[in-house]
């Protein structure tokens, strides 16, 4: 996709998705670890803040679990805000303190731990807005991840465009309008690096599995199986706001 190409078409779709999500009185806190989708996403919400004058500011949080890669990325995080004159947070997760107390995996402590952070540092930094950077093809694959699972019928809404994170603070995916592909797009079209966890290829992680092998495969059966887990995950989320009649 050519920069004017994107520019007409997806630019102004994430324009006004984003302007149902965010004010000028708000004090977004974006959720930066480095990869596509935050990178992607701070870079945009930047533009934004410029003509609509809400406050920005960057949190990374490095989990401890990676040794001089993670010191890497953070690192790499740290260079980019300074880059967009954003202002930057770093704090540490306790990861295997919450394995060990709660007895969980190392994969369910990381997002348990890290969403800890992100309700202590909002607090403190005075946000009214955490922005995730989920795109549409992490929307799909919740919804399978789910079902694999088990799942009541609220599990098939995936991924909520907002939700509470404290009293005062609530979370938003400014970029649940968009795909991978598109999210590429803007990286390559705007000349901005990101970070690539290899973790993300080990399929020993379920959700791994689903985005390597399994969606490849029902994409084999119907091209457009992404698009309709998303178009059925906002019916479903509608059904149970009282928006849907």
């Amino acid at each position: 996709m050519t920069k004017k190409s994107f520019n007409a078409s997806v630019l102004p779709r994430m324009r006004a998705f984003t302007d149902r999500l965010i004010t000028r009185k708000d004090s977004v806190l974006v959720g930066l670890s480095g990869g596509a989708d935050s990178v992607c996403l701070l870079h945009f919400l930047r533009y934004l803040s410029k003509e609509k004058h809400f406050r920005l500011a960057a949190l990374h949080v490095n989990h401890g679990l990676r040794g001089k890669a993670a010191t890497a990325d953070q690192r790499f995080c740290k260079k980019l805000c300074q880059m967009l004159e954003i202002e930057f947070l770093v704090q540490k997760a306790a990861v295997k303190k919450v394995a060990r107390e709660l007895n969980l995996s190392p994969e369910h402590a990381a997002r348990k731990a890290r969403y800890n952070v992100f309700a202590k540092t909002a607090r403190a930094w005075g946000a009214t807005k955490l922005a995730l950077g989920h795109h549409q093809d992490d929307q799909a694959e919740t919804i399978l991840l789910n079902l694999l699972r088990g799942t009541q019928a609220k599990g098939l809404a995936g991924i909520p465009l907002r939700r509470p994170l404290t009293a005062t603070v609530e979370i938003i995916r400014p970029l649940l309008c968009i795909t991978r592909e598109e999210t590429e797009a803007y990286l390559k079209n705007n000349h901005l690096d990101h970070i690539t966890d290899q973790s993300n290829f080990d399929d020993k992680f379920t959700r791994n599995w689903i985005r390597g092998t399994l969606l490849p495969l029902l994409e084999t059966k119907q091209p457009q199986i992404k698009k309709h887990l998303v178009q059925m995950a906002q019916q479903i989320a509608d059904l149970t706001t009282g928006k849907l009649k």
